[in-house]
């Protein structure tokens, strides 16, 4: 079942005169910048392939083409099987096709894609691809329903749900408002290199350190704009993007989300035990019902909406929340960026992947089943972002209006 995305491109941001607008001069920007062959071996690394392993690639036509041989030949280097690749039809499709048809097609082959894919190893979801088409979903089910050694690389570079682009061209990034949208190239060289030169033992102690102190701890976020939020996790699992895509550790019985390995890594994302969420968020722009809103205020009682508000816009913001399902008017879900080649200092006027970026909060509302909790509903927001929050835990402070301080 295909939830409601809403708010994909908007975000969160309190420090803009903080930071230069950036300038790109067509003579300045890196050519020929993705190295697809270091790339496609930095995956394999990542998948730490076990002999005999079947590994296969799911892509959109078009998309990435020149990694594809790179990786394919890397996976036979490690003495894994190499399955091929599945290739997707996304739309948009030519006027005039069916929409019944497509659904009922879909079904159909995602029944069967679950049984021809049992027995894969390893896949990785190219750029273009996304859990809406039937490979992509039949693998998720079986990570899902067989467990095991089974693992996906999501492998996005844009966002998997708009690959054709959104207003500004631009997909898997966040543009924050007054900037001009950065050119491809730019995007492309600071994926890479994030990629490539992650120190993923040094990401995996700082995430592994912060987990542990939250724990049994009481979360509270703040800003200057006036988001004061508590929370706690209890017993939810907290999900920790850190790069490991191995085998062992998804024999240890891995969170489905946990198997889905983001590339490049770098968040932690839980979805608090729902009583425990108090307060309010408040985003100083964002998008609502395709809207921009200004200050839009939500706040939280037992982790229900029970008030919204904005300073401009508050319409379009109470038009989106009154359109989504009762059950799903609950947060969603805490994330916190650690890559610190992600950081939005390397990245004026953007956000660089979803918010992986060391010190980037991501605070979400809606569905967060995938996250093992309890909120149902066909709508979420899971990106909007905040750049300038304090995160203590227990009253002790781990991240300083968007800096981590330990």
């Amino acid at each position: 079942m295909r939830a409601v995305v809403a708010g994909l491109f908007c975000v969160c941001f309190g420090v803009g005169a903080t930071l230069s607008i950036p300038t790109y001069a067509q003579s300045g920007l890196p050519q020929g910048t993705i190295d697809y062959r270091a790339v496609a071996e930095r995956i394999v690394e990542q998948l730490q392939l076990e002999p005999g392993e079947k590994v296969l690639s799911v892509a959109q036509p078009g998309m990435f083409e020149a990694f594809v041989p790179h990786f394919r030949y890397a996976v036979m280097q490690a003495e894994a099987i190499d399955m091929g690749v599945i290739d997707v039809l996304d739309p948009p499709y030519p006027d005039g096709w069916d929409q019944d048809v497509i659904r009922d097609g879909f079904a159909k082959s995602r029944d069967a894609y679950v049984k021809m894919l049992e027995d894969i190893d390893a896949a990785v979801m190219m750029p273009g691809a996304n859990p809406t088409l039937p490979a992509y979903k039949a693998l998720q089910i079986l990570l899902q329903e067989k467990a095991g050694p089974r693992r996906t690389i999501h492998f996005h570079w844009t966002d998997a749900y708009s690959p054709s682009g959104n207003v500004t061209g631009l997909t898997g990034v966040n543009v924050l408002p007054g900037f001009p949208p950065p050119p491809m190239q730019v995007i492309d060289a600071v994926y890479q290199k994030a990629i490539l030169e992650t120190d993923l033992a040094a990401l995996d102690e700082h995430q592994d350190r912060f987990i542990a102190a939250m724990r049994d701890a009481e979360v509270r976020v703040t800003t200057p704009a006036g988001t004061n939020i508590r929370f706690r996790a209890e017993g939810r699992d907290i999900i920790q993007q850190n790069g490991d895509a191995s085998a062992a550790r998804m024999r240890k019985g891995a969170p489905f989300l946990d198997r889905e390995v983001e590339i490049p890594g770098g968040v932690i994302r839980v979805a608090p035990l729902e009583s425990t969420v108090q307060g309010q968020v408040v985003y100083p722009h964002s998008a609502w019902s395709e809207h921009s809103v200004t200050n839009a205020t939500i706040v939280y009682t037992n982790g229900k909406i029970t008030g919204a508000t904005a300073d401009v816009g508050e319409e379009y913001l109470l038009a989106e929340l009154d359109a989504a399902p009762d059950s799903a008017k609950y947060f969603r879900e805490f994330g916190l960026g650690f890559n610190p080649l992600l950081n939005p200092e390397i990245t004026p006027g953007w956000v660089a992947y979803y918010g992986y970026g060391e010190g980037v909060v991501r605070l979400g509302i809606g569905n967060n089943g995938e996250l093992g909790g309890t909120v149902s509903g066909r709508f979420f927001r899971w990106r909007d972002l905040l750049l300038d929050c304090t995160v203590t835990l227990d009253g002790e402070v781990w991240l300083k209006d968007g800096k981590f301080v330990q």
